[in-house]
Protein backbone atom coordinates (compact mmCIF):
# COMPACT_ATOMS: atom_id res chain seq x y z
CA UNK A 1 0.00 0.00 0.00
CA UNK A 2 1.20 3.49 -0.84
CA UNK A 3 2.41 5.75 1.17
CA UNK A 4 -0.39 8.96 1.10
CA UNK A 5 2.05 11.33 2.97
CA UNK A 6 5.24 10.66 0.91
CA UNK A 7 6.26 13.69 -1.01
CA UNK A 8 5.06 13.27 -4.95
CA UNK A 9 7.97 13.87 -7.51
CA UNK A 10 8.58 17.57 -9.14
CA UNK A 11 7.78 17.96 -12.78
CA UNK A 12 10.52 17.75 -15.08
CA UNK A 13 12.00 21.10 -16.07
CA UNK A 14 12.41 22.15 -19.28
CA UNK A 15 16.65 22.48 -19.71
CA UNK A 16 15.57 25.34 -22.23
CA UNK A 17 14.28 28.02 -19.48
CA UNK A 18 16.57 26.82 -16.55
CA UNK A 19 19.96 27.35 -18.94
CA UNK A 20 20.40 30.51 -20.99
CA UNK A 21 22.84 29.31 -22.32
CA UNK A 22 21.29 26.13 -23.77
CA UNK A 23 18.53 28.35 -24.37
CA UNK A 24 20.72 30.67 -26.85
CA UNK A 25 21.76 27.52 -28.08
CA UNK A 26 18.65 26.26 -29.90
CA UNK A 27 17.78 29.57 -30.65
CA UNK A 28 20.63 29.71 -33.27
CA UNK A 29 18.21 27.56 -35.98
CA UNK A 30 15.92 29.56 -36.63
CA UNK A 31 16.10 33.14 -38.14
CA UNK A 32 16.45 35.98 -35.98
CA UNK A 33 15.20 39.49 -36.69
CA UNK A 34 17.98 41.98 -37.38
CA UNK A 35 18.72 44.44 -34.03
CA UNK A 36 18.07 47.95 -35.01
CA UNK A 37 21.65 48.67 -34.83
CA UNK A 38 22.10 46.05 -37.53
CA UNK A 39 19.02 47.23 -39.96
CA UNK A 40 20.60 50.74 -39.40
CA UNK A 41 23.75 49.41 -40.81
CA UNK A 42 21.57 47.82 -44.07
CA UNK A 43 20.61 51.11 -44.49
CA UNK A 44 23.18 52.96 -44.10
CA UNK A 45 25.06 50.25 -46.64
CA UNK A 46 22.48 50.60 -49.24
CA UNK A 47 22.77 54.19 -49.21
CA UNK A 48 26.10 54.37 -49.41
CA UNK A 49 25.52 51.58 -52.65
CA UNK A 50 23.37 53.87 -54.22
CA UNK A 51 26.17 56.95 -53.78
CA UNK A 52 28.75 54.95 -55.08
CA UNK A 53 26.55 54.24 -58.36
CA UNK A 54 25.32 57.76 -58.84
CA UNK A 55 21.96 56.65 -58.35
CA UNK A 56 19.68 59.24 -57.21
CA UNK A 57 17.73 58.36 -54.11
CA UNK A 58 14.55 60.66 -53.92
CA UNK A 59 13.37 61.73 -50.71
CA UNK A 60 9.84 60.35 -49.23
CA UNK A 61 7.23 63.01 -49.47
CA UNK A 62 9.04 65.81 -51.20
CA UNK A 63 7.46 66.88 -54.26
CA UNK A 64 10.15 66.76 -57.38
CA UNK A 65 10.33 70.27 -58.06
CA UNK A 66 11.37 70.99 -53.94
CA UNK A 67 14.20 68.14 -54.81
CA UNK A 68 15.37 70.24 -57.70
CA UNK A 69 15.61 74.12 -56.04
CA UNK A 70 18.92 75.20 -55.93
CA UNK A 71 18.88 78.37 -55.09
CA UNK A 72 20.03 79.41 -51.34
CA UNK A 73 22.92 76.72 -51.42
CA UNK A 74 25.93 79.04 -50.22
CA UNK A 75 24.19 79.53 -47.00
CA UNK A 76 23.28 76.86 -44.61
CA UNK A 77 22.33 76.96 -41.21
CA UNK A 78 25.43 78.07 -39.58
CA UNK A 79 25.81 81.11 -41.72
CA UNK A 80 22.16 82.55 -40.96
CA UNK A 81 22.67 84.96 -38.62
CA UNK A 82 25.81 86.59 -40.80
CA UNK A 83 22.99 86.77 -42.93
CA UNK A 84 20.27 88.33 -41.29
CA UNK A 85 23.35 90.91 -39.43
CA UNK A 86 24.20 92.11 -43.42
CA UNK A 87 20.54 92.20 -44.55
CA UNK A 88 19.74 93.98 -41.46
CA UNK A 89 22.86 96.54 -41.69
CA UNK A 90 22.03 96.97 -45.42
CA UNK A 91 18.18 97.11 -46.21
CA UNK A 92 15.05 97.28 -44.10
CA UNK A 93 14.38 92.93 -44.51
CA UNK A 94 15.35 90.04 -42.74
CA UNK A 95 16.77 86.52 -43.97
CA UNK A 96 13.29 85.29 -43.45
CA UNK A 97 11.47 87.72 -45.73
CA UNK A 98 14.18 87.63 -48.21
CA UNK A 99 13.94 83.92 -48.85
CA UNK A 100 10.36 84.17 -48.30
CA UNK A 101 9.87 86.15 -51.09
CA UNK A 102 12.55 84.63 -53.20
CA UNK A 103 10.13 81.17 -53.00
CA UNK A 104 6.90 83.19 -53.57
CA UNK A 105 8.00 84.15 -57.06
CA UNK A 106 9.49 81.05 -58.04
CA UNK A 107 6.21 79.22 -56.53
CA UNK A 108 3.78 81.41 -58.01
CA UNK A 109 1.50 79.85 -60.32
CA UNK A 110 -2.31 81.28 -62.72
CA UNK A 111 -3.74 80.64 -59.36
CA UNK A 112 -1.20 82.03 -56.68
CA UNK A 113 1.39 81.14 -54.65
CA UNK A 114 1.69 77.58 -53.31
CA UNK A 115 2.25 78.66 -49.54
CA UNK A 116 1.29 75.19 -48.28
CA UNK A 117 4.12 73.84 -50.26
CA UNK A 118 6.66 76.41 -49.49
CA UNK A 119 5.73 76.59 -45.56
CA UNK A 120 5.99 72.25 -45.42
CA UNK A 121 9.34 72.26 -47.21
CA UNK A 122 11.00 75.33 -46.10
CA UNK A 123 13.82 73.70 -44.53
CA UNK A 124 14.39 71.38 -47.97
CA UNK A 125 13.82 74.98 -50.05
CA UNK A 126 16.20 77.45 -47.79
CA UNK A 127 19.20 75.25 -46.24
CA UNK A 128 19.27 78.00 -43.36
CA UNK A 129 15.36 78.10 -42.77
CA UNK A 130 15.02 74.97 -40.09
CA UNK A 131 11.55 75.11 -39.52
CA UNK A 132 8.50 74.34 -41.12
CA UNK A 133 6.14 77.32 -41.93
CA UNK A 134 2.42 77.43 -42.10
CA UNK A 135 0.49 78.92 -45.08
CA UNK A 136 0.06 81.85 -42.79
CA UNK A 137 3.18 82.45 -41.85
CA UNK A 138 4.17 82.40 -45.40
CA UNK A 139 2.21 84.98 -46.27
CA UNK A 140 2.88 87.17 -43.39
CA UNK A 141 6.30 87.13 -43.82
CA UNK A 142 5.54 88.14 -48.13
CA UNK A 143 3.20 90.82 -46.99
CA UNK A 144 5.85 92.35 -44.87
CA UNK A 145 8.35 92.01 -47.33
CA UNK A 146 5.99 94.20 -50.05
CA UNK A 147 5.50 96.56 -47.49
CA UNK A 148 9.22 97.26 -46.68
CA UNK A 149 9.83 97.50 -50.29
CA UNK A 150 6.88 100.06 -50.91
CA UNK A 151 8.10 101.67 -47.97
CA UNK A 152 11.70 101.96 -48.97
CA UNK A 153 10.87 102.84 -52.60
CA UNK A 154 8.97 105.67 -51.52
CA UNK A 155 11.73 106.81 -48.93
CA UNK A 156 14.30 106.39 -51.81
CA UNK A 157 12.42 108.49 -54.37
CA UNK A 158 12.00 110.92 -52.57
CA UNK A 159 15.44 111.71 -51.54
CA UNK A 160 15.81 111.84 -55.42
CA UNK A 161 13.27 114.16 -56.13
CA UNK A 162 13.66 116.86 -53.05
CA UNK A 163 17.45 118.12 -54.42
CA UNK A 164 18.93 116.60 -50.87
CA UNK A 165 21.31 114.89 -53.06
CA UNK A 166 23.75 116.24 -55.58
CA UNK A 167 23.85 114.02 -58.98
CA UNK A 168 27.18 112.88 -57.93
CA UNK A 169 25.61 111.84 -54.14
CA UNK A 170 22.81 109.95 -56.26
CA UNK A 171 25.29 108.57 -58.44
CA UNK A 172 27.27 106.84 -54.97
CA UNK A 173 23.80 105.85 -53.80
CA UNK A 174 22.43 104.37 -56.64
CA UNK A 175 25.97 102.69 -56.75
CA UNK A 176 25.57 101.12 -53.13
CA UNK A 177 22.34 100.04 -53.54
CA UNK A 178 23.13 97.95 -56.98
CA UNK A 179 26.03 96.31 -55.34
CA UNK A 180 24.07 95.23 -52.67
CA UNK A 181 21.34 93.70 -54.82
CA UNK A 182 23.61 92.49 -57.23
CA UNK A 183 25.38 90.07 -53.71
CA UNK A 184 21.25 89.53 -52.75
CA UNK A 185 20.84 87.46 -56.03
CA UNK A 186 24.20 85.76 -56.65
CA UNK A 187 23.72 84.78 -53.67
CA UNK A 188 20.29 82.86 -54.59
CA UNK A 189 22.41 81.50 -57.34
CA UNK A 190 21.87 83.88 -60.09
CA UNK A 191 24.67 84.17 -62.38
CA UNK A 192 25.77 87.63 -63.33
CA UNK A 193 28.07 88.65 -65.90
CA UNK A 194 30.25 91.66 -65.83
CA UNK A 195 28.77 92.78 -68.97
CA UNK A 196 25.73 92.59 -68.16
CA UNK A 197 26.12 94.51 -64.48
CA UNK A 198 27.70 97.35 -66.07
CA UNK A 199 24.45 97.56 -68.91
CA UNK A 200 22.70 97.47 -65.61
CA UNK A 201 24.41 100.19 -63.71
CA UNK A 202 23.96 102.19 -66.82
CA UNK A 203 20.32 102.02 -67.67
CA UNK A 204 19.66 102.74 -63.45
CA UNK A 205 21.62 105.81 -63.84
CA UNK A 206 19.91 107.22 -67.17
CA UNK A 207 16.91 106.65 -65.49
CA UNK A 208 17.82 108.19 -61.83
CA UNK A 209 19.15 111.39 -63.69
CA UNK A 210 15.67 111.45 -65.47
CA UNK A 211 13.81 111.33 -62.32
CA UNK A 212 15.90 113.71 -60.58
CA UNK A 213 15.37 116.59 -64.34
CA UNK A 214 12.07 116.02 -64.20
CA UNK A 215 11.46 116.48 -60.16
CA UNK A 216 12.94 119.83 -60.87
CA UNK A 217 9.92 120.44 -63.28
CA UNK A 218 7.59 119.67 -60.60
CA UNK A 219 9.20 121.97 -58.10
CA UNK A 220 9.00 124.75 -60.24
CA UNK A 221 7.49 126.64 -63.20
CA UNK A 222 10.35 126.93 -65.90
CA UNK A 223 13.77 125.83 -64.67
CA UNK A 224 17.67 125.24 -66.02
CA UNK A 225 18.89 121.89 -65.03
CA UNK A 226 21.96 122.24 -62.79
CA UNK A 227 23.73 119.21 -64.27
CA UNK A 228 23.69 119.62 -68.02
CA UNK A 229 22.54 123.06 -68.45
CA UNK A 230 18.92 121.89 -69.97
CA UNK A 231 16.42 124.54 -70.18
CA UNK A 232 12.49 123.25 -69.71
CA UNK A 233 9.35 124.01 -67.88
CA UNK A 234 7.03 122.15 -65.83
CA UNK A 235 5.33 120.57 -68.80
CA UNK A 236 7.87 118.36 -69.70
CA UNK A 237 7.30 116.47 -67.05
CA UNK A 238 3.72 115.39 -67.40
CA UNK A 239 4.98 113.98 -70.95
Amino acid sequence: MADESAPSEEPATDAEDSDPAVAQSTGDDEEQSPTDDEEQSRTDDGEQAAVDLDIDVPAPDIPEDVRKYQKFQKIDGSTYDRANEFLRERTYITAREWAIARLCADFRTETGVEMTKIGENLPHLVPFMTDTYSPQAVNQARSSFEEKVRKAGATFLYGAMCDFFTAEELDDVMYETTEVAKFLLEVEGVDLGVEEELEAEDRISEVMRNVREHSVALRHDEVTCPDCGHHFDAGDASE
